[in-house]
């Protein structure tokens, strides 16, 4: 019987639980035995122009041995040249913006003669110890002039105070045709609203953390990030070295969530002044850092239009957006585009239209967040079609199962220019329904609204279909070597930071090869050890640095194979790997076998090895179903949650138990932005929700026990037929949520609540209702 599809114990975790991680301010390596601490200073204002820097101070202070502005950084080599900035108003609008975006778009390292956020970095103090960089970065004297800061859509669309006037205007990116006025014809009914996808920060478990030293010509780098690989070649192309020059680590990563996708400035420039100063150096942000630095994801407004006929058929949908990049465009174009691409969700709707605008303002940049995009498209078009339901006067879950794929039409083109592989949305559908008791549960809310009771009821449902390893061209590599004492290693271009790809890579060697689990060793984010690799994003891990591993094994076990005929006197042919023990005979001859470890050890000098570049993989589109349960206070507002009952079909689940862990993670992810989560400014640009007292964090105490229910739909173009299921949870769970705080008050007025869905939204959002406004 294979392992694969068996609930094995994670093979990370004893190690964690006992020793616990070593994170990058853990690291306690000889490199670093004498490094010193840097610590920025960041900018209070959110737009201002600098005039002027005053270190003297600073660089007096007790264990200061450096204080570094934008003025010390001519040792690095110059920007790239003006491409045109991507587009801004005066683009073509055809095609989706370069990323990142350059020209009078680019973003220094440190601020230069303006700042654009609070908590941009200014300057840099290095200290012996780390308790003294605080005091000393308080010395650094820093003369503002305060500029009229841009906050919000509309204050950035206005252009009365442009962040880049060399730009002259704060639309970075334009894409899509204006609105179709025939789009809408025979429509029966058309419903239009503007919705906000609210501005999330990521809150990883560890924050951004870097440590680098350079000796002997070489620079090293530890950081805490999803690509190694990757961040390897920002460092060579920002320092100017050839990337055999550069070794980049990446220890145990306590999180990333997207936004540890590459290297960020800040990590950069500590990589920079290590070379610049000749010092070994560590830094790691606070928690406060970590709010105000790391970037933000989300920061969509969205007008959503929806039309169909009376029986429940959609016929049209528009989608209009306004991404908020924040401060810089670092992005350009590509979250709105994957919006745009995934618009129509899981439907079949014959006409539909998306356009965006990318704009600027006084905040701290946007970046991939969980889902990148994705969780965006999911909520505008749920949140339409239930519009559309109560408009027409439809259960919403009928409403979904009249439009859902049929899956006789799969592969299917959507609208929107994507391709779905395989999908069974109609069944994943029903399953949900059936599983939650549907039907009951719109007779207990039928019950207490006949009652009239304080508590009411929601149900939510939303479909969703997503994009993974969107970037599958990009490939994984692997590396498998079987040792002679029978053990094994991989060297994978993933990169783990709390998947479970140590057990799941293992798997994978067991499957194949029948070399135990825990005889296998994992190995992943060190550039020395694995130059080539692209790292862990997108939900393409499996299908992409998997499909690696397991065409490492085959290949390994065909060189095996010829290995133990040689030593077994016997035809290729009439071999045979009993993959249960784990041992090689001749066909029919069980008895007379050979083990890895001996014919590793018979293999010769290169032993048993190879490597493998997966480039063939193409994307996938995983599926399914959220219904959410909300019991809704009308006196107060408070929404609570129930139940959450899911279907996340990612094709062939290898590991059910790491499935439903990142289920569980992406659901409580989904259920927070919908109830809790936002990173606000007031209108000068301060973050108000800059803390964790401010910015409220789900806990298990908001949370049910989520239900999960299984269904597998196998992917056709890739030979473990999975999908990936990483961010699955976060786009299913948030409009399902939504839905059910809105649902269980509209039978007072109340048509939509923006998210997150406080008491003070809720009952703000009844009161309104009831006196009609």
């Amino acid at each position: 019987m294979s392992i694969l599809g068996t609930r094995v114990v994670r093979t990370e975790d004893p190690r964690l639980l006992t020793a616990g991680g070593t994170y990058v301010d853990d690291l306690r390596v000889p490199e670093l035995t004498q490094a010193a601490r840097v610590t920025f200073v960041r900018s209070p204002i959110a737009h201002a122009l600098i005039t002027g820097i005053d270190a003297a101070a600073a660089r007096e202070a007790p264990g200061v041995l450096a204080v570094l502005t934008a003025n010390d950084l001519d040792d690095l080599p110059p920007p790239p040249p003006d491409d045109g900035g991507g587009g801004g108003d005066g683009g073509d609008g055809g095609e989706a913006a370069p990323l990142p975006l350059g020209g009078p778009w680019t973003e220094p390292l440190l601020a230069v003669d303006r700042v654009r956020f609070v908590g941009e970095p200014v300057a840099m103090v290095i200290t012996t110890e780390h308790y003294q960089g605080e005091d000393a970065a308080e010395l650094v004297s820093v003369d503002y002039e305060p500029l009229p800061p841009v906050i919000g859509a509309d204050a950035a669309l206005a252009g009365e105070s442009l962040l880049f006037p060399a730009a002259g205007t704060n639309v970075a990116v334009t894409f899509g045709a204006p609105a179709d006025a025939t789009t809408f014809d025979g429509c029966e009914v058309v419903v239009e609203r503007t919705i906000e996808n609210q501005r999330l920060a990521p809150v990883p478990m560890e924050g951004r953390a870097a440590a680098a030293v350079w000796a002997a010509g070489k620079l090293t780098v530890w950081v805490s990030t999803q690509n190694a690989q990757i961040s390897r070649f920002v460092l060579a192309g920002a320092l100017g070295l050839d990337p055999d020059s550069i070794r980049v680590v990446a220890p145990d990563v306590g999180g990333g969530f997207g936004a540890k996708i590459g290297l960020d400035r800040d990590a950069l420039l500590v990589a920079w002044a290590a070379k610049h100063t000749g010092r070994a150096l560590r830094w790691a942000e606070t928690r406060s850092e970590n709010l105000l630095g790391m970037t933000h994801g989300r920061a969509q407004r969205q007008v959503i239009k929806i039309g169909g006929t009376l029986d429940g058929r959609i016929l049209a949908y528009r989608l209009e957006i306004v991404q908020d990049t924040g401060a810089y465009p670092r992005m350009g174009g590509f979250l709105p585009f994957l919006t745009s691409l995934m618009a129509t969700g899981p439907y079949d709707i014959g006409t539909a239209e998306t356009a965006y605008r990318v704009i600027v303002t006084n905040t701290t940049p946007i970046s991939a967040y969980r889902g990148a995009g994705r969780p965006e498209a999911t909520a505008a078009v749920e949140r339409a079609v239930d519009l559309f339901a109560v408009e027409i006067g439809m259960d919403p879950a009928d409403v979904r199962r009249i439009n859902l794929v049929p899956p006789d039409k799969f592969p299917f083109n959507s609208p929107c220019g994507a391709v779905y592989d395989t999908g069974a949305y109609s069944a994943a559908l029903d399953k949900v329904l059936a599983g939650a008791g549907y039907q009951e549960l719109r007779a207990e809310q039928a019950r207490r609204r006949e009652r009239g009771d304080v508590r009411q009821l929601g149900i939510g449902v939303a479909s969703y279909v997503e994009i993974t390893a969107a970037d599958a061209a990009g490939g994984e590599t692997a590396r498998l070597v079987v040792h002679d004492d029978g053990t094994a290693t991989v060297y994978t271009g993933s990169s783990a930071h709390g998947q479970g790809h140590h057990t799941a890579w293992a798997m994978l060697v067991q499957a194949e090869l029948g070399i135990d689990m825990d005889k296998v060793t994992v190995v992943h984010g060190d550039t020395d050890l694995i130059p080539l690799g692209v790292g862990t994003y997108a939900s393409r891990s499996l299908q992409l640095g998997g499909v690696a591993v397991q065409k490492a094994a085959v290949d390994v076990r065909e060189q095996a194979r010829r290995v133990a005929a040689d030593m077994l006197e016997a035809s290729e042919s009439d071999l045979e790997l009993d993959v249960d023990r784990g041992l090689w005979h001749v066909r029919g001859d069980p008895e007379a076998s050979r083990t890895w470890a001996q014919v590793a050890g018979h293999a010769g000098e290169d032993g048993l090895a190879a490597s493998v570049n997966y480039t063939e993989g193409q994307p996938t589109f995983p599926f399914g179903t959220h219904l959410a349960v909300a019991e809704v206070d009308t006196e107060t507002g408070k929404a609570t949650m129930l139940r959450h009952v899911t279907v996340d079909d990612a094709g062939t689940v290898l590991s059910p138990l790491l499935a439903e862990g990142q289920r569980h993670g992406g659901i409580a992810q989904g259920v927070a932005q919908a109830l809790l989560e936002e990173m606000r400014y007031d209108a000068a640009g301060n973050p108000v929700t800059g803390t964790l007292v401010d910015y409220a964090i789900i806990t298990a105490a908001e949370l049910p026990s989520f239900e999960l229910l299984a269904s597998e739909t196998p992917a056709t173009i890739n030979p473990l037929g999975a999908k990936g299921i990483g961010e699955a949870g976060t786009i299913g769970a948030t409009p399902a949520t939504q839905n059910a705080v809105i649902d269980a008050v509209s039978h007072l007025g109340v048509r939509h609540i923006d998210m997150p869905v406080t008491p003070e939204r809720v009952w703000t959002a009844i009161s309104d209702a009831r006196e009609g406004r």
